[in-house]
């Protein structure tokens, strides 16, 4: 009996950095991916040994294997999304930026991963220059947090109204659409915008969850984007659900103690059967 292949599963690159502790990263990736019945495939930019504490030590990987990494991904399985997130060096953020171009790459989420928890700049200056001029316009949307978006319009945002300039701002430097993260904000409410060169403001508030375990919220963030993008919704429906599903992870995992510090989401809090689309040649 021959079986006729006529479907596939919606499938979705992440091109990042590899977490040891499994709680951000390229692992938080692909259980988002998974979580959300999607297929996720990976590209690795850099691997890390860390853990709930922090970084240990980072290894990049050469160029050219990141390169071929995703070559050999696209050639066979072909991509439907493609999440960015770890850049470290502008041989990589060249190596990716000129991988996006050449299969033209769809619906390209970048997390534009670029200082740490404590405050620390993860990325020199030249590597953030080739960022903004190579990505931001290959980019569906970029998705910076507060201290990124500072540190990519060059002062630190205090205020709402301080977010949507630097939205705008980063329209101008060539970005096609920007959901700045205002969690760093005070107050009670979280409040996010998406911001896009042909639609209104969107402003996304909801109440702040109070929770120890928020290790890899921003990967798993952009890769939820990534993936609803992938099962067919507009950018702002996909960045919708995907804040319905980082906050429903956040919730569902608030009071598991996982290693000593920051502990990681629940991203299986509800996972849903693999989806399957038909078939295209494309």
């Amino acid at each position: 009996m021959i079986i006729e292949l006529t479907h596939q599963y919606p499938r979705v690159l992440s091109i990042a950095g590899s977490d040891s502790g499994g709680g951000a990263g390229i692992q938080a990736d692909l259980k988002t991916f998974a979580a959300l019945g999607c297929f996720g495939m990976t590209a690795i930019t850099a691997i890390t040994a860390q853990n709930t504490c922090g970084v240990r030590a980072i290894h990049g990987v050469p160029p050219e294997m990141l390169r071929d990494q995703i070559d050999a991904v696209v050639d066979d399985i072909g991509v439907d999304a493609v999440k960015i997130g770890m850049l470290h060096s502008p041989e990589i953020v060249r190596t990716v930026a000129q991988a996006v171009a050449r299969h033209a790459l769809p619906h390209v989420v970048f997390d534009p991963v670029m200082v740490a928890t404590s405050g620390a700049k993860l990325i020199n200056d030249e590597a953030i220059g080739v960022l903004v001029a190579e990505l931001f316009p290959r980019a569906a949307v970029i998705t910076p947090n507060l201290d990124e978006a500072g540190l990519l319009v060059g002062q630190p945002l205090h205020t709402l109204q301080d977010m949507h300039q630097a939205a705008q701002t980063l329209l101008g430097m060539g970005a096609r659409a920007v959901l700045v993260k205002g969690g760093h904000l005070p107050g009670d409410e979280v409040v996010d915008l998406l911001l896009a060169t042909d639609a209104e403001p969107l402003w996304m508030q909801a109440p702040r969850i109070h929770s120890f375990n928020t290790h890899g919220t921003g990967c798993t963030l952009s890769s939820a984007i990534a993936a609803h993008l992938a099962l067919g919704l507009t950018l702002a429906e996909a960045v919708q659900q995907a804040r319905s599903f980082v906050r429903s992870a956040l919730l569902a995992g608030a009071s598991v103690k996982t290693g000593q510090g920051s502990g990681p989401l629940n991203h299986g809090f509800a996972p849903v059967v693999m989806r399957v689309k038909p078939f295209s040649a494309h």
